[in-house]
């Protein structure tokens, strides 16, 4: 894809949304379920859209919440819901809509005080507390949670998520089942949704106001040497982003008095202080320089320096060399963790998405640990990071966890401050950058290439592509070397992937089919040089088609 003129660029003003438009739209639009994108949908983060599109409106969330409130009688759920809300513009109106369904089900509701707004792994690691201290073994004390979140989506989407009692991303039985139930309430026209006023709902006894933010700053100390970062006296700057961890930065650097400066504070849902994307699209995303780039200009004012997408559960991690490349950081946290967790298990595992950098198994191979490779998606790490049979658990789209110091679950879902303060860390103790680390990856490892491409694919294509077999695949070699897997479904786990992956010594592809557009991604990555990941990348095409033409999608 080209880089848009506007890229890294201030947003100019025709950029910005219209945020009395959109929220009228969100309770006046109704939507059309004749229309697939209008439809309650799951991905791997729950049901995203927009109110202009008519993809995430009043009736969406209500009977989504229904679902969820039907759900937790149908599996005993009766602790608290605990509720969370990023900043996006249709957090606030869809957080609203929640606590009416919630409170007419009776359902006790915990949401932050003064509505405030609540990260993704703040609203995990309270669920995970609360059921190991209340009641443990009663079915009726387990709690569970609702994030309102389109993540790192441009400022007129808006989402909202399932987090089950294990805290982690919900299943897809789970979100199977809720996305059923929700399409079929509306269109009975939400005759089933149970709902109050606002006014009623926040007078309830069930709903009660919450401090998300003691406990889990109080409790950083338990998976983050906090002590080390205040003793080699790191000058740190971070960017929220306007998203939901502005009001924890302070609180964390005050409780653990650490030199940490928020560089914006600054809180608006139209996100018009943000840089442009690659794409000249307004996206919250921490992983890409091009969003980063006021950070990044920056750099060189801290020792440290990172920032947050708008539900806190991505990472970006900014040193004197720029912005790492996600996949880059992931394997220096492996590196340095399992060399500095004494008190985790010493049979766990490395846990990775498998598009991501095979730096990260060579590096796990050197410290005698299995990789646990799973498909796209933080819910296949889960169960992993519950029994501490998966200590580090990590995408390649910057989001990844880990188990605290003695060794016990801290969050089942992607956590972006405990990232950021483990390269604050690795800094400390280390008298190196996390970006410094990897060069020292790179001279024992070699120097991988990696990039993700789209190809076109109609529906039928891509139903095949996640079909696929791996006998359908006839090549024997890629780009040069031998073919040593072909993969459809994840060794980790067992599961499939939706896709296929092709791995030699030194190079692999994977395909996939998104879920929202009529393309494919190819993640490719070489050993051997950019020369060879061209051929890779042309091979993983003639392969792709191959296999679909053998599967009869022409």
């Amino acid at each position: 894809m080209a880089v848009h003129e506007l890229a890294g660029k201030p947003a100019p003003p025709e950029l910005l949304i219209n945020v009395p438009r959109l929220v009228s739209d969100y309770y006046s639009r109704a939507p059309d379920l004749g229309d697939p994108s209008q439809r309650v949908a799951f991905g791997t983060s729950g049901h995203r859209g927009s109110a202009l599109r008519g993809s995430f409106n009043d009736a969406h969330v209500a009977a989504i919440t229904q679902a969820i409130c039907d759900y937790r009688r149908a599996q005993d759920i009766a602790g608290p819901l605990f509720l969370g809300m990023d900043t996006h513009a249709l957090s606030e109106p869809a957080h609203a809509t929640a606590l009416e369904v919630l409170a007419a089900n009776g359902v006790e509701v915990r949401f932050h005080q003064n509505l405030g707004y609540t990260p993704t792994p703040v609203i995990s690691h309270a669920i995970l507390v609360w059921n190991k201290t209340a009641a443990p073994g009663r079915a009726v004390a387990r709690a569970d949670g609702i994030v309102i979140t389109p993540s790192h989506n441009p400022p007129a989407d808006g989402g909202i998520k399932y987090n089950p009692p294990h805290g982690g991303p919900a299943d897809t039985a789970a979100t199977g089942w809720i996305e059923r139930r929700a399409n079929a309430l509306i269109e009975e026209a939400s005759k089933a949704v149970r709902r109050v006023t606002l006014q009623r709902a926040l007078q309830a006894d069930t709903t009660v106001a919450h401090d998300f933010i003691t406990p889990y700053v109080d409790d950083l100390e338990n998976v983050v040497d906090v002590a080390a970062i205040r003793a080699a006296g790191l000058r740190m700057g971070v960017a929220p982003l306007g998203g939901a961890a502005v009001a924890f930065w302070d609180v964390i650097a005050a409780r653990y008095r650490l030199d940490l400066e928020v560089v914006d504070a600054t809180v608006d849902p139209t996100f018009g202080f943000m840089t442009v994307d690659k794409d000249g699209v307004i996206r919250m995303d921490c992983s890409s320089p091009y969003a980063m780039a006021s950070l990044i200009g920056m750099k060189d004012r801290y020792d440290i320096a990172f920032g947050n997408d708008p539900d806190v559960d991505r990472h970006g991690i900014v040193t004197a060399a720029g912005l790492m490349n996600p996949n880059h950081y992931l394997a220096v946290a492996v590196d340095y963790l399992f060399r500095h967790r004494d008190r985790w298990p010493a049979d766990a595992a490395v846990g990775k998405t498998l598009v991501s950098s095979a730096m990260i198994d060579r590096v796990a191979a050197s410290l005698g640990r299995r990789v646990l490779e799973v498909p796209v998606g933080f819910k296949w790490f889960v169960d992993g990071l519950l029994a501490g049979d998966c200590a580090f658990a990590g995408e390649e789209s910057a989001g990844a966890s880990f188990l605290r110091m003695d060794g016990s679950v801290w969050t089942t879902d992607k956590d972006g401050i405990l990232l950021n303060l483990l390269a604050a860390e690795i800094t400390a103790t280390s008298g190196a950058t996390p970006a410094d680390g990897y060069r020292t990856l790179v001279e024992r490892f070699g120097d991988p290439v990696y990039e993700r491409l789209e190809a076109p694919a109609d529906a039928a294509q891509k139903r095949a592509l996640a079909a696929l077999s791996a006998d359908m695949v006839s090549a024997t070699e890629l780009a040069g070397e031998p073919i040593r897997q072909k993969l459809t479904h994840a060794p980790g786990n067992g599961a499939a992937i939706g896709g296929l992956k092709v791995v030699t010594d030194n190079g692999w592809f994977a395909a996939r089919p998104s879920g929202t557009e009529d393309i494919y991604k190819i993640y490719t990555e070489s050993f051997k040089g950019r020369d060879h990941l061209a051929r890779i990348q042309q091979e993983a095409q003639a392969i792709v088609t191959a296999a679909l033409q053998a599967a009869g999608a022409r």
